[in-house]
Order: structure tokens, then sequence, then C-alpha cells
């Protein structure tokens, strides 16, 4: 799996629009915190000149234009208003987005709603009153994030249709679009996004990022053909932790896992013995992950265990208590020595236990003795 360093996020966003030169989607997956939403402001900002944009975005910038007046005197008349002062809504009155919106919300919603483009509010609702007027309501969190989202979607639609306040798009970025979804929404979401980028005949280039992994493997299989004949491209970004900066590494012909991902993370951590109190975090997370896999109700059965079991039970009280601490991402704190046994121990059985693909381990790991326990008289 070859890997790409990047000096700062601004580096890799000229990469990325050097890649769209010849490519249709770019599709990225990393972890919270990782720098995923200024990535995609980063790529915005390449394309601005003066007032000239060139990037129609999706992140928690865009959410940010829509926002709740709740009618806290007299708690009826609830709506969402719109920031009619960004360029993400203009034209919308002359373009039915009522219509076009309700096509793609009606696949994921039972409500209804309607957009008053004088005081540019949006009033949701599932009955009417007995003169017609509909009765407002407050929508969830998720079912918001899916109407900004169908929103978003419209506007798509639109560019790449040509229509005249959209002319000016050459590229998508959309970043976490699911954060408040189902399964079966995030899968739903994936496949008519992807069926929607592949419209014959767009010329518009896309970069999708994500911490989700179902929305990332879906998308994947969706574009893979793509993929193949290299007009898409799948991507791990990863900080850059011994030499500063970020990474990208090729996902290869199959979707890079979520647990697999952290495992490889993990191993190169403790290779490099760099390892950190939050680590313990991310292999807790992972044994939980293989052992709901295996059919197992505890982390515990993934952790080699000597014929006496005393040392299963120590790694697990030690997982237990080390991954409980309010350890930062931010501000790392390096394991005790002791620990660091304890962890290298844990890893390599865990590794050596499960037929991972070993090219993910460069050095192949050899059992560890393991560390004497500390007694107290």
């Amino acid at each position: 799996m070859s890997a790409t360093p990047f000096a700062d996020l601004n580096a890799l966003a000229v990469h990325f629009r050097t890649e769209l030169a010849n490519k249709k989607f770019i599709l990225l997956y990393a972890y919270n915190g990782t720098g995923k939403t200024r990535l995609s402001t980063a790529f915005k900002d390449l394309g601005k000149n003066g007032d000239e944009r060139d990037t129609l975005y999706f992140n928690a910038f865009t959410e940010d234009l829509f926002s709740w007046d709740n009618d806290l005197e007299n708690d009826q008349m609830r709506v969402l208003k719109l920031n009619s002062g960004s360029r993400f809504f203009a034209g919308l009155s002359a373009l039915e987005m009522d219509v076009k919106i309700g096509q793609l919300l009606e696949r994921y919603v039972d409500f209804n709603f309607y957009i008053d483009y004088e005081d540019w509010v949006v009033t949701f609702f599932r009955e009417r009153e007995s003169n017609g007027d509909p009765v407002p309501i407050k929508v969830s969190r998720g079912e918001e994030n899916i109407f900004i989202w169908c929103f978003f979607l419209s506007i798509v639609q639109l560019a790449m249709d040509g229509a005249e306040p959209y002319k000016w798009v050459k590229y998508i970025y959309i970043d976490d679009p699911i954060s408040s979804l189902d399964e079966h929404n995030a899968i739903t979401v994936a496949v008519n996004l992807a069926q929607l980028l592949k419209k014959p005949g767009s010329t518009l280039k896309a970069v999708i990022s994500t911490h989700h992994t179902l929305f990332f493997n879906v998308l994947f299989n969706e574009i893979k053909d793509d993929t193949r004949n290299k007009k898409a491209h799948p991507y791990f970004l990863s900080r850059d932790r011994q030499a500063g900066g970020y990474v990208i590494r090729e996902t290869g012909e199959t979707p890079f896992f979520h647990h697999v991902a952290a495992l490889a993370e993990l191993y190169e951590a403790e290779q490099t013995g760099r390892l950190f109190t939050h680590h313990f975090n991310m292999l807790r997370s992972i044994l939980e992950k293989t052992a709901s896999f295996h059919g197992y109700r505890h982390f515990s059965a993934c952790i080699k265990q000597d014929a006496n079991d005393e040392e299963g039970l120590l790694h697990q009280r030690l997982i237990n208590i080390l991954s409980h601490g309010s350890y930062s991402l931010y501000e790392p704190q390096e394991m005790l020595d002791e620990n660091k046994n304890y962890f290298r121990k844990i890893l390599h059985d865990f590794i050596n236990r499960y037929p991972f693909n070993p090219t993910l381990f460069p050095a192949a790991p050899a059992p560890i003795p393991a560390p004497t326990p500390v007694t107290t008289p």
C-alpha cells in the first residue's frame, strides 16, 4: 500500500486538484479530527479568484447556512432560516427548488415543507389545519441534516444541468454528509450520490471525504469500475506523527476498512516506539469490533490467554483501565515503558492470531514474551 507525504493540507489540496485533471472522483477516508473539514476549505480556497469561485462544497460550514428560529415567544411558528447572502442560494426562487428537493427528500422522510423566498425560511409540517394551513413542526437533527443534504443535491443537479446561477461550478467537494444518519440511510445516501455523480455527460469532478466506514465502502463499491479504469481513486488520510504533516495511502482494489486502518496505524506506532496513551483506546476498539464479528460478547475473547488464564485476565484489566483515561489526541502523552511492553504483547499476539493481510505489517511480528507482572508484597 503506497504512501505519499504532504507538508500540510494546502499541499494536499493542490495535489487533489492536479489529480482531478485526469480523474472524475477522489474518495477519502480519515478519522475525525484528522483535518477533513480543513482540507475541504483549503481545496475550496484554491479556487477563489476575486469574486470568482469554482467549488460547490458541502461541509460543516454549509450546515451553518441553515439556522433555527424556534419562536421562543409563542412556541408555535418554528422555521429553518436560510442565509440569503450566500451564493449557495443564488437564483433558487426561479428554479423550482421545492419540487427538486421534495423528489429527493421523499426517499428518506415522511414530512413536507415549503420555502418562503421572501423571508428566506423553511417551514416543515406533517399535518394541516382545517383551513389548509400547515401545522409547523421542528424536525429532528437527523431529519434536518437529511433536508440540508437534499437541498445540496438539488443544487448539484442544477450545476450538472448547466443552470445559469451555477455555471461557475467545476468541482464538488463533499465532507461527511451523513454524521447523524442510521446505517440504512447511510447506504441509501451513498448509492444515490454515486448515481448522481456518475450521470453521463457531466464534466463536474468530485472529492468525497468521510470518517464513516459503511458510507466509504458503499461508495467505493459504487465507483469501483471507475477505480479500475483510473477515473477514480480511493485514499486513506492520516497524520504523519513522525515527520509532521499528512500522509495519503492508496486503498487498492478493495476498501480499506476502519478497523484494519487503525490496526496498521497501531502497528506502525509500535514499530517506531512512539506509543501514546490514546493508542490503548484504539486497540480496545479493534478488539471490540473483532469480538463482535466473531460472535463474542466481550473483547477479552480476542486476547491470547495462557493455559492458566492469568495472562488473559491481566491484559483484559490493563485494557479496561488504560482505555478509560481522559487521553487527548491533541495533547498525547507517551506510555510508560512497562505499559509499552504490555501493549506490544497484546498487539502482536492479536496480529499473529488472526489472518490479516501480512503486507500491512512489513516486518512480520514475532511472538513477544509476556512482561513480568509487577507484584506487591
